[in-house]
């Protein structure tokens, strides 16, 4: 007797297809047998963990017996030190796609409509759909946000906003006069999600600093994580900082422990490696300039971006070649399910990386 378990399953959840993450170098291994891989899908952190964080880390390992911190202290005291905020407006979580979940779980329900931009980050749907609410997708401009039509989309029933600046996966950025004249527009019992995932590889200069703007707009909150140039993926840890009164309802349903001892201990740690911070923004700059200027060369059309990854149209079906670069034991990602089926989203690597990726896309495209 058989159990028709997905109709038991919530409407939205239905209907939900699973975040599809970049393929592991590992799984690529087994499937052709390759040995040699380069992984520019995932816009990790190519530089390497910092040494501060390894020697930190070796400490740790006697306490994993323990339940780490539920309120992670230490690293919600750093945070709040770096950015002149009070402990109780931060909120952990497991990585930022975490507190993106959360933020919509707590204000959210099926009455209610999320908005977000075209080619905008998958788990802004991916979200609003499990708990059933509406999705408002707000067509893109230059491929990144149109915060006039989405100020102008604004109904009685919106409830949630999210902004991902710099964007992902197109890496268009937004500058901090445009985002402040979008929250004016905004109503006060709106909440929007500015989420700065890529925030530190953004130029420093235009960057700004959008925490400070939470006491001008309550209904803000700034998510970041520590998986990007903090070079953590592996560890999941990221933070939102909010109103008072937002973070204690988040804190209310957050799960506990949702941050491991070695998270927590590592986060704390980079907070204070500057150097590490400057190394990976350096190492990102020159990737970025290098596959520019490759694409240039080749008359490749591709999105200036300001994250540590680069979107670029090949001409045909991303998808195929994406495959076909697979067989080069180069993995990148094709973003058809972002509405781009000609562009593949690269993520910024070593030199040595890059240059594996440059012979391989030559190869498989046959450039000159």
């Amino acid at each position: 007797m058989s159990n028709d378990f997905l109709s038991l399953a919530n409407k939205g959840v239905q209907k939900l297809h699973p975040y599809q993450a970049g393929k592991p170098t590992d799984e690529l291994e087994r499937e052709l047998g390759l040995t040699d891989i380069v992984k520019l899908a995932s816009n990790e952190n190519p530089l390497g963990l910092s040494e501060s964080v390894k020697a930190a880390l070796q400490k740790e390992l006697t306490e994993l017996t323990r339940y780490p911190d539920a309120n992670g202290y230490y690293l919600k005291q750093a945070l709040a030190d770096k950015y002149s905020v009070a402990l109780n407006q931060i909120t952990l979580g497991n990585g930022s796609n975490d507190l993106l979940e959360l933020i919509a779980r707590a204000f959210v329900d099926n009455s209610h409509e999320v908005m977000f931009a075209e080619h905008a980050f998958v788990v802004y749907p991916l979200v609003t759909q499990a708990i059933g609410a509406t999705a408002v997708v707000v067509k893109a401009k230059d491929y990144g946000h149109d915060l006039e039509a989405m100020a102008a989309a604004i109904t009685d029933n919106t409830k949630l906003i999210f902004i991902a600046n710099p964007n992902n996966p197109t890496g268009t950025f937004l500058e901090q006069d445009e985002i402040k004249g979008f929250l004016n527009k905004v109503p006060s019992d709106v909440l929007v999600v500015l989420d700065e995932a890529y925030f530190e590889y953004a130029s420093a200069e235009r960057r700004g600093n959008a925490i400070a703007w939470i006491a001008e707009f309550p209904n803000l909150i700034v998510s970041r994580t520590f998986s990007k140039a903090y070079g953590l993926a592996g560890l999941r840890v990221g933070y939102c900082i909010s109103h008072p009164d937002v973070a204690d309802i988040l804190n209310r349903v957050r799960q506990p422990f949702n941050c491991n001892a070695l998270a927590l201990k590592a986060a704390e740690t980079i907070l204070q490696d500057e150097q590490y911070l400057v190394d990976s923004v350096r190492l990102n700059d020159a990737g970025m300039k290098d596959l520019s200027a490759f694409f240039d060369a080749n008359k490749l059309q591709y999105i200036p971006s300001m994250g540590n990854f680069i979107t670029v149209n090949v001409g045909q079906s991303g998808d195929e070649v994406y495959q076909k670069l697979l067989l080069e034991g180069v993995i990148v990602r094709p973003i058809t399910g972002y509405g781009l089926p000609q562009h593949l989203r690269i993520s910024i690597g070593t030199e040595a990386e890059n240059q594996r990726f440059k012979q391989a896309l030559t190869r498989v495209l046959n450039l000159q």
